[in-house]
């Protein structure tokens, strides 16, 4: 081995520290694993903080549907925003307090916040070193023995590389890299109809066909200053671009509807005078919301929108350099947004165009000094593995169920999920797919390869399709699958079986012990039969 290269050595390896990660090193580090989480932005938390998506919940997150170290994470955000020193007494005495007064979910708040909350769960690991957290860096190369991994291979921001030898390998990661280092079978962008038979599927496979990723960005509005950016490099293409299944040029108030592809008007700050303003931009994924303090502070609100989804190409599956130009596109795109609502935008009471009061919160996103956009993009799909069970829409979709009633039930369940099936644009050129489906389970079998035999799938990853993605993506589900994963490898070195010989020899043990860890495993039936509602 190179002197250049630094040597480690741990039980469990957990490549990426985004939602799923952090949440597989929290369940084996209770179970007393000694752990290294990698990750390659600044901050751990991926889609809740470095991604700034404020969680996409299932309806019932209240009082059913996550698991306990789930609502532990919730519970501190909130306190987190109950001794703000500023907070009114109403809001700090409300038990179910949306900081952010958002109208997308329960709990939209800040990412530094979550950011905050998340460190603390993991911070008594780190004193004793069971736990070694690396920031700023990616897989580079995997060693593959047979059938199993042997060691991964990093490279730090600082050029610095470190080789960690494991005897279980996570991929937490936001795109699957592991997977593809590793050379595990796996699966990028959409499956056909002729291998999955799913309703919504496309007719015949296209791995470049992935979902949209965004740039999301914070922003207040400050009336009567100036706060406009300069004007992005590529503004003039994304202000006259138009897709072929969108109503509207990209950069407008009108979109098609996800359900119903008709087109929906829909702009900055709604007039409730005006019949066509259904809602408004601004409180749909707002993180601060000014009453809950006194005296009253500036709204914030959180862009990922239609008008910001980039989906003119893939990030998986492509050249290093196409995806860099991509990421880099994507950026363009947000910037041209926020400038074209600067400088152009309709404005909701006709005076004119453009809301020049516009301004970044880099600060609240980590990036104050450089874009001010989020610290990474919001990935929504990722190279997956080819798992021993693949949840396909047919199990768990309300029209592709027919006249079975409920999501069908999967014996080796590890956790549980409710969302519809949502998927945003694709790089194929495929508008949305968005379809109602029944609460459902995450099954043990979608978390293991089907031939790597300590490689296990720790979030996006595991073995659902480009179709079933739509709803095993969201934020609860992700943690609820890493949580799984980070047991199910603490659980194979304690009885000295591979993940399989869990699933097969082992089930009943390991989803007791899911079950002591706070992961509900079923639905109660009320819940299971109630299909997801749209939004």
């Amino acid at each position: 081995m190179s002197r250049d290269i630094r040597e480690h050595r741990t039980e469990i390896l957990i490549v990426g520290g985004g939602v799923g990660g952090v949440a597989a090193a929290l369940s084996a580090l209770r179970l007393g694993r000694q752990v290294i989480l990698t990750e390659e932005s600044p901050w751990i938390g991926g889609q809740l903080t470095s991604q700034a998506v404020p969680p996409d919940e299932a309806i019932w997150v209240e009082e059913y549907g996550a698991t306990a170290s789930y609502r532990e994470f919730r519970e501190g955000v909130r306190q987190v925003y109950r001794t703000h020193p500023h907070i009114t007494a109403e809001a700090a005495s409300d038990a179910h307090l949306n900081p952010g007064a958002g109208n997308v979910g329960r709990l939209c708040h800040e990412p530094r916040v979550a950011l905050r909350v998340l460190e603390g769960l993991l911070a008594p690991y780190l004193t004793s070193r069971q736990l070694r957290v690396w920031l700023n860096t990616r897989p580079i190369q995997a060693e593959v023995a047979g059938d199993c991994i042997g060691a991964v291979t990093f490279q730090h921001e600082s050029g610095v590389r470190h080789t960690v030898h494991a005897a279980y390998f996570l991929d937490a990661t936001e795109l699957g890299e592991l997977t593809g280092l590793s050379g595990a079978e796996s699966v990028t962008g959409a499956e056909g109809q002729d291998e999955t038979g799913e309703p919504h599927a496309l007719p015949e496979a296209d791995p470049l066909n992935q979902q949209a990723i965004t740039w999301c960005f914070a922003v207040d509005h400050r009336e009567g200053e100036d706060h406009t950016i300069p004007r992005p490099q590529s503004y003039d293409f994304w202000r006259s671009y138009q897709a072929p299944f969108w109503p509207a040029p990209q950069l407008s108030w009108t979109y098609p509807h996800p359900i119903t592809g008709l087109p929906v008007y829909r702009d900055l700050f709604s007039d409730p005078r005006e019949e066509a303003h259904k809602g408004d931009f601004w409180h749909y994924r707002r993180i601060v919301a000014g009453r809950h303090y006194a005296p009253p502070i500036g709204d914030v609100t959180l862009v990922n929108w239609p008008q910001n989804d980039y989906w003119l190409g893939p990030l998986v599956g492509v050249p290093e350099e196409e995806k860099q130009r991509h990421l880099a596109a994507a950026r363009e795109l947000s910037l041209s947004l926020l400038y074209w609502m600067q400088t152009e935008a309709p404005r909701h009471d006709g005076k004119g165009g453009g809301y020049p009061g516009l301004r970044l919160r880099g600060d609240l996103t980590g990036t104050e000094l450089t874009h001010g956009l989020a610290l990474r993009p919001y990935i929504r799909e990722a190279r997956r593995i080819r798992a021993q069970f693949t949840v396909t829409e047919n199990m768990i979709g309300v029209e592709a169920r027919g006249n079975e009633q409920g999501a069908e039930v999967f014996p080796d369940s590890v956790g549980i999920g409710q969302y519809r099936i949502d998927l945003h644009p694709g790089t194929g050129g495929r508008g949305y797919v968005d379809v109602a489906s029944w609460p459902f389970q995450i099954p043990l079998g979608a978390l293991i390869p089907v031939r790597l035999g300590n490689l296990i799938a720790a979030g996006k990853t595991l073995g659902v399709t480009h179709i079933t993605n739509g709803c095993y993506r969201l934020h609860p589900v992700e943690w609820n699958a890493g949580e799984a994963a980070g047991a199910l490898a603490a659980f194979s070195l304690e009885r000295g079986e591979p993940p399989a010989g869990v699933r097969e020899r082992h089930l009943p043990d390991f989803q007791q012990l899911l079950t002591r860890l706070g992961l509900p495993l079923a639905w109660p039936e009320a819940y299971r039969l109630t299909p997801s509602p749209a939004f």
